[in-house]
């Protein structure tokens, strides 16, 4: 896209391509995102930017009505296979706050200074002002969803200081911590105080366009493997639960199924990971709207935005494990994909056509753990049960039948060395498979295959959840080229039409 390109978006309020680009007004000082119900401003007086880092580099605030930094995530982030891509999945992993700018550059196999610069050219920010950014929205989130000091956001968000903290929030959203708080939608005044970490930090997960729910909870439910996920409810409203192994402890979430979300339900303004929000049009640029604007937004859909959410709520023993958490939930999920693109390419083949029109949006999920998606993908649903009860770390507060993490692959590889599966976890566990979201895609199925036992369907498999590969097809099918880079959802369109 050119910026006219943009500018026509932008104009025609388009969500189809938030969270791909942010425009910033100059006269005011702001950036949005292409939905923003907000005044078009003139043509001269915008710039367009690839992240929101990069407007808050140039010295613009999020826009407190459309809530530029909630959007869902850039999709080329996860089909791009170079450096940047896999740079980008990193941060947004959090390896940055957890591992600095080197630790990054380690696991891409480049010297520091080649990531500042190749993420500055192609993104417009470098590694720091990225990782700040998302500091800045998950500070947004636990301030306006949960009644945790302020000093204690702070240090949970990733912040080295509270100096640091309240410098970042005054120039990404022109307030204060304590500000921002005030001005949080709630339904009641005891709504934020409900929201602490022992009740959970609620979210609400946003995604792009038509969202095929049922086909990713029944794909769950089928796989589910007892003690580490369940799967409960009526098809069409059920919940899926799972526990979660993280940087600094462990977590427990809970992820709602929404009926009728298949073909692109409107939602409000902020449909990112948090609460709602939302505004009328014609109020003044960068104004919040009022209570009665937002709950009629979320009612009735009046600002007319294709795309929703999942509601979801997150148990974590160490809230600084928050950014990582939602990441990977969006990555089993497959929240940031871009439904528009997939269908538009898929939809154009004479026999995915009807497929595609049937169930619009579908998505190819992945996984909130790569290594356990791994284990699981060569064992089977049945030895991954009996692996969870023999070598599983039990819950120290089991949650109704969550009762265990997965197995660690060292664990596994020291306590059943033997065979594949031996090979595969002892692989896992001394580094020389990487499975994580920065990891080479073409190099990891190198060395999947290398692996005894290990046969190319399997590696597939792991290749398209693990990694998150859009385009991939099982071994012996012939899948046109002019499905690329999308053939992982054509897969999921012929398998649930029973033709593959």
């Amino acid at each position: 896209m050119d910026d006219d390109t943009r500018y026509e978006a932008v104009r025609s309020r388009d969500a189809r391509f938030d969270g791909e680009f942010f425009f910033a007004v100059r006269t005011t000082g702001i950036y949005c995102r292409p939905s923003c119900p907000a005044v078009t401003p003139k043509r001269q007086n915008v710039r367009f930017y690839a992240t929101a880092a990069a407007a808050q580099g140039s010295g613009f605030r999020a826009c407190r009505r459309c809530r530029p930094d909630a959007v869902p995530g850039s999709a080329a982030w996860n089909v791009r296979a170079d450096a940047v891509g896999r740079a980008m999945r990193l941060i947004g992993d959090g390896v940055v706050d957890r591992e600095g700018v080197g630790g990054l550059a380690a696991r891409l196999g480049y010297s520091a200074r080649q990531v500042q610069r190749q993420l500055t050219a192609e993104v417009g920010a470098g590694p720091v002002a990225l990782a700040r950014a998302q500091r800045a929205h998950t500070a947004r989130i636990l301030l306006q969803t949960t009644g945790l000091p302020i000093t204690q956001i702070a240090f949970a968000a990733g912040f080295a200081s509270v100096r640091q903290f309240n410098d970042t929030i005054r120039a990404v959203y022109a307030s204060t911590p304590s500000g921002l708080r005030a001005a949080a939608p709630r339904t009641g005044p005891a709504a934020r105080r409900a929201a602490t970490p022992t009740a959970g930090v609620p979210l609400r997960l946003a995604y792009r366009g038509p969202y095929q729910s049922t086909a990713v909870f029944d794909l769950l439910a089928a796989e589910a493997v007892p003690g580490v996920e369940s799967v409960s409810g009526h098809r069409g409203r059920r919940t899926y639960r799972r526990t979660l192994r993280l940087p600094y402890g462990t977590g427990i979430v809970a992820v709602d199924e929404r009926a009728g979300g298949g073909r692109g339900r409107t939602a409000p303004a902020a449909v990112g990971g948090d609460g709602p929000g939302g505004a009328s049009h014609g109020a003044p640029h960068g104004t919040d709207a009022t209570e009665a604007e937002r709950d009629r937004s979320i009612r009735d859909g009046s600002d007319g935005r294709p795309g929703g959410w999942l509601d979801a709520r997150l148990h974590l023993t160490d809230l600084r494990d928050l950014t990582t958490a939602v990441q990977r939930l969006r990555r089993l999920f497959d929240l940031d994909a871009d439904p528009y693109a997939v269908d538009e390419r898929l939809g154009a083949d004479a026999r995915l056509a009807p497929l595609v029109a049937a169930r619009p949006g579908l998505r190819s999920p992945g996984t909130a753990d790569p290594d356990e998606l791994a284990v699981r993908a060569l064992v089977g649903k049945d030895e991954s049960e009996r692996l969870v009860l023999r070598y599983g770390k039990a819950l120290d507060a089991p949650c109704g039948p969550l009762t265990h993490l997965f197995p660690e692959a060292a664990v596994l590889a020291e306590a059943e060395p033997d065979g594949p599966l031996g090979a595969l976890t002892a692989a896992l566990a001394d580094g020389a498979l990487r499975l994580d979201p920065g990891a080479d895609r073409d190099a990891a199925q190198e060395s999947l295959l290398t692996l005894p036992g290990m046969d190319s369907a399997t590696a597939t498999v792991i290749r398209t959840r693990a990694l998150g590969d859009p385009d991939t097809a099982p071994p012996g099918t012939d899948l046109p080229d002019t499905w690329r880079p999308w053939r992982s959802y054509a897969v999921q369109h012929l398998r649930g039409a029973g033709q593959l």
